[in-house]
């Protein structure tokens, strides 16, 4: 598929790598997010794709909105934001909600929106030189994409409050410690390390048991533990059980092979 701002390569194993694609800083402009949004409703109508990594092309991942978009919008700003507030957070909620695991290679800056991007996908991979934050409160606003909701999920309402409250940067080795990023690599390796991980997603996994793990989690995690795990039961009577990748997982794991998912 071709986009204006957006970067859409696929490679072997059914692995798509989505590029932010708007220098200097991969600002989220309203056309970056059309974009974002077709690709993710593309990705989530294709059983073959398997996994899926968002990155930023260049130095940056995003620096967040197009805050000089925002500033010709003039008077209007008021009375548009909360649509596009609407339109970017179903945009994000599609990448969170994608039947299919999204690695986001982090390089250089996220923060603002960029942030917010990063916390809908399921695992999160940053160069060690890399930082992270929330700096809306410095103009005025919160992050209004979602990040005050998914921020406080991950990594508790304390941390949250301290990362949103101070409008500050942090390091991507912090971000690490509080949980905001699964780990680390050597400045200019994550792209290669969310390749790695996503190709080995792809080709060791289940498609069935991700997508019902995934649903599971996003599902449950805002529940009481008893409604978590009466959905967590249905999801696998309904979707693991009946699948033909139940029976090659098990058939391999005998035969000692390496299994061959079909992802039915």
């Amino acid at each position: 598929m071709e986009f204006e701002h957006l970067g859409w390569k696929e490679e072997e194993d059914g692995v798509v790598i989505l590029s932010l694609r708007n220098p200097p800083v991969n600002a989220l402009s309203t056309s970056l997010l059309s974009d974002l949004d077709r690709a993710v409703r593309a990705l989530s109508q294709d059983p073959a794709k398997r996994a899926a990594i968002l990155t930023g092309e260049g130095q940056y991942f995003s620096a967040g909105a197009d805050v000089k978009e925002m500033a010709t919008l003039a008077d209007r700003f008021r009375t548009e934001a909360p649509n596009l507030v609407r339109r970017v957070q179903s945009t994000f909620r599609a990448v969170e909600t994608l039947p299919l695991p999204v690695v986001a290679a982090i390089n250089g800056l996220a923060v603002g929106g960029g942030l917010e991007l990063a916390l809908s996908c399921d695992l999160r991979i940053a160069g060690d030189s890399a930082r992270v934050g929330f700096p809306e409160v410095t103009l005025g606003l919160i992050p209004a994409y979602g990040g005050t909701q998914r921020l406080a999920r991950l990594v508790g309402t304390a941390k949250a409050r301290e990362l949103v409250f101070t409008g500050s940067l942090i390091p991507a080795a912090e971000a690490a410690r509080w949980g905001l990023v699964n780990r680390t690599v050597p400045s200019g390796q994550e792209l290669r390390a969310a390749r790695d991980l996503a190709h080995n997603l792809a080709t060791r996994s289940s498609p069935v048991a991700v997508r019902a793990a995934k649903r599971a989690i996003l599902e449950g995690y805002d529940r009481s533990l008893e409604e978590g795990l009466q959905r967590e039961t249905q999801l696998f009577e309904s979707e693991v059980l009946p699948s033909q990748d139940l029976l090659e997982g098990i058939v391999a794991f005998v035969e000692k092979r390496p299994p061959k998912f079909s992802g039915h």
